[in-house]
């Protein structure tokens, strides 16, 4: 990691991200009224004034000892904010907005964190410049927190708009005709992961790189969009029991679901939820959806998921010239490629973007939306978990995860790297996730 640049330059970049990625959280948290800190937005998620701690929490619990040698100051607090929730089998949290401290005392606590952890890490990169270990981990310090402020911003999407001040988005660029025609994907080979001795950085779930076959198949160009998901809804998809896998039918029965979470039907016509407003249904926004509703528009289409192994090889491969860092090629993201990176709080048309199609003719793989395949969320060979963070990705190993590729609006430009996997379960309909299809 250190090969290219010294060790202290190095160090200092990496502090000046961790600065960069404060000011994305701060900023976030200051959508919120303060009168709305101790709500709870999604049910299977805590309060938001858990958050606002736990940013501080996680990166001291990490960096203290294990890299500073620093004694604990709120010992209390750095268990309380230590672990976020993501509650499996209907279980759902029942504390109480007294429970949790006043935002003055998760204030102080915001503001020593930082102060001990950033006095002492000035001196670690001055006088003793960072090795592989302490960049590694100030790594994860700052990707765990850009992650967060993606998933606190489809948190306080669902928040009541007058719980947040307003923003505006850029112009929505004018954009053509949508041809949904499918693309041919030739038979080839797919690199997923990253290799152990490399100079990327990595979390523990994307070693180690291995090769796969993958077969011809068809793609769609675009993700699917409202106006085809509508085309869905119409037909009675979610009314249609062959669609859908068991334990989907029964969740989708039992909970009352009917549509996706981002849609509200109002005197007959469809309207669509913005994190800042209510308006008519986007017909060219890419519609997001849990993995249950995806699998059965799917079904509904005569097509299927794409395998993590597809997706990448449509995104990232190209014929005969090995593979790319990015769909259109080897240049870094910028706004002309994109939906990502916090450009935009909203969607933007699927075709929006024609600059980041990939090698094969497929567009808007990175952001504007991640993209549910099929495959569940698995350790690849030779997976070994983080020894200072066991649990981040082997706990979720269990079957009930699957992994999502590409990007939303708010995904970070660093975690468009092509071995990045996010996942979810199944019946989670709140993350900004849509998808494709191959075809069968």
């Amino acid at each position: 990691m250190l090969a290219t640049q010294s060790a202290a330059a190095v160090g200092h970049d990496l502090i000046g991200r961790i600065s960069s990625a404060r000011a994305l959280s701060d900023d976030i948290f200051r959508l919120v009224h303060a009168h709305a800190l101790y709500d709870r937005p999604i049910p299977e998620r805590h309060r938001i004034i858990f958050y606002t701690g736990h940013l501080e929490a996680f990166d001291w619990n990490l960096l203290h000892e294990r890299a500073l040698r620093l004694r604990p100051f709120h010992p209390e607090f750095d268990r309380l904010f230590a672990f976020g929730i993501d509650p499996v089998g209907g279980g759902l949290p029942t504390d109480q907005p007294s429970d949790w401290p006043s935002r003055q005392q998760v204030r102080d606590y915001v503001t020593g964190t930082r102060s001990r952890l950033d006095e002492n890490l000035a001196t670690a990169v001055s006088h003793s410049s960072p090795s592989d270990d302490l960049a590694l981990l100030l790594n994860v310090a700052i990707e765990h927190r850009l992650m967060h402020v993606e998933t606190l911003a489809y948190m306080l999407h669902q928040l009541p708009f007058d719980c947040k001040i307003q923003q505006t988005d850029p112009p929505e660029p004018n954009c053509p005709p949508i041809t949904p025609a499918m693309v041919s994907i030739p038979a080839g080979e797919a690199t997923l992961g990253l290799p152990r001795q490399g100079q990327i950085f990595g979390w523990d779930n994307e070693f180690e790189a291995h090769t796969l076959h993958v077969p011809a198949f068809e793609i769609d160009p675009y993700k699917v969009t409202n106006q085809q998901y509508l085309e869905f809804v119409s037909a009675g998809g979610y009314d249609d029991r062959s669609l859908w896998r068991d334990g989907d039918w029964l969740w989708k029965n039992a909970n009352g679901i009917s549509h996706p979470a981002f849609w509200r039907k109002a005197n007959g016509e469809w309207r669509y939820r913005t994190m800042f407003a209510e308006i008519a249904l986007p017909m060219k926004w890419p519609v997001y959806v849990s993995y249950a509703e995806a699998s059965a528009y799917a079904c509904w289409a005569g097509k299927s998921l794409p395998s993590e192994a597809q997706w990448h090889r449509a995104a990232y491969c190209a014929r005969g010239t090995g593979e790319r860092s990015y769909p259109w090629g080897n240049d870094a993201p910028d706004f002309s490629r994109g939906n990502f990176d916090s450009q935009r709080w909203n969607p933007a048309p699927v075709n929006a973007f024609p600059r980041g199609q990939s090698a094969f003719g497929v567009h808007g793989m990175l952001g504007n939306g991640w993209e549910w395949t099929s495959t569940t969320f698995a350790p690849f060979p030779g997976f070994e978990p983080f020894p200072f963070y066991c649990g981040y990705s082997a706990d979720f190993f269990d079957g009930k995860h699957f992994v999502m590729k590409g990007g939303s609006a708010r995904t970070a430009a660093c975690m468009l790297r092509p071995t990045f996997r996010n996942w979810f379960q199944a019946h989670y309909q709140y993350v900004y996730a849509g998808f494709r299809c191959v075809g069968q």
